[in-house]
């Protein structure tokens, strides 16, 4: 990789990426893999494959359409939105049951057993009440809570208003709380 790319701010790595610099674009992928990859996994209840499969589509996607992207700035919502709606569409395609993956829940608790149970059935239960949620609702939660984006940017990404974002967060928020009561 070219010395001193990495101090580059993201606009120009955006732009020399435009201009088909790869090691450009390949310091934005390492920026985003994890955070999409997350994003994905999630939103696809916890299917490694496909999560696996939807980020590396969002990747190819962006170096396809790189020169579309009209504000360097704006590269960051264009992944995640991109990376949601390939993850609402597996999600449209699949059938409704899914397999619970264990492999999600944390395994560092070895020191204290009947907190690592708790904590364990807890997520366990936690990722069952997040794959139950429609998948318009999960990823507004996923973006909010997870993430970390705004109500706007999130309307953004999904396509809908920050009125509908709010509303389709709070019921997730009051299905998830009803579900993780035994937890509190």
């Amino acid at each position: 990789m070219t010395t001193g790319l990495t101090e580059l701010d993201e606009a120009t790595l955006v732009a020399r990426a435009r201009d088909r610099d790869p090691a450009a674009f390949e310091l934005l992928v390492r920026r985003y893999q994890r955070r999409i990859y997350t994003l994905c996994l999630r939103m696809l209840n916890g299917a490694t494959g496909d999560a696996e499969d939807v980020a590396q589509e969002t990747f190819v996607t962006a170096w396809r359409r790189l020169p579309e992207i009209q504000h360097e700035a704006a590269f960051g919502s264009w992944l995640y939105r991109t990376a949601t709606n390939k993850c609402l569409t597996v999600l449209q395609r699949r059938k409704p049951t899914a397999e619970l993956n264990e492999e999600s829940a944390p395994q560092d608790l070895a020191h204290d057993p009947a907190r690592a149970a708790g904590n364990t059935a807890a997520m366990q239960a936690l990722a069952v009440a997040l794959r139950r949620l429609p998948p318009p609702q999960r990823a507004c939660w996923l973006l909010r809570e997870v993430h970390g984006r705004s109500y706007q940017e999130i309307a953004d990404l999904v396509g809908t208003t920050p009125t509908a974002v709010r509303g389709r967060i709070a019921r997730a928020r009051a299905e998830l709380a009803e579900v993780m009561k035994p937890w509190r």
